[in-house]
């Protein structure tokens, strides 16, 4: 189970973006990286994309997300507001047993 999860609001905690918060978009497993709605943003040069159809795309300097380390940021609670670390606690429920995320501040699970 991972710590953090796409749709997770999480705070920057490392970085040039350190302080802002948003929400995760797309996780990289194999990298270990997270995709951060509104965060690190990085210039990008494109090439011009011609074709001989209509579908040509506009080349030049485009500003795109880039992915940031999963270990740069860190989930905000829901119930308590603030960027937390993660703990797991065990939820019975009837004769099954679910593994949750907790949060290490408040006790509340997510």
């Amino acid at each position: 189970m991972r710590r953090i999860r796409k749709d997770d609001q999480v705070e920057i905690i490392a970085g040039k973006d350190a302080g802002k918060s948003g929400r995760v978009v797309k996780i990289f497993t194999d990298r270990d990286r997270v995709l951060v709605e509104g965060a690190n943003y990085v210039t990008k040069h494109e090439r011009v994309q011609g074709g001989s159809r209509g579908g040509a795309q506009e080349g030049g300097i485009i500003e795109t997300e880039a992915p940031i380390h999963i270990s740069n940021v860190l989930p905000v609670c829901p119930s308590c507001g603030e960027a937390t670390r993660v703990g797991y606690v065990y939820e019975n429920e009837g004769d099954r047993r679910s593994k949750v995320r907790s949060c290490k501040q408040c006790d509340a699970t997510f």
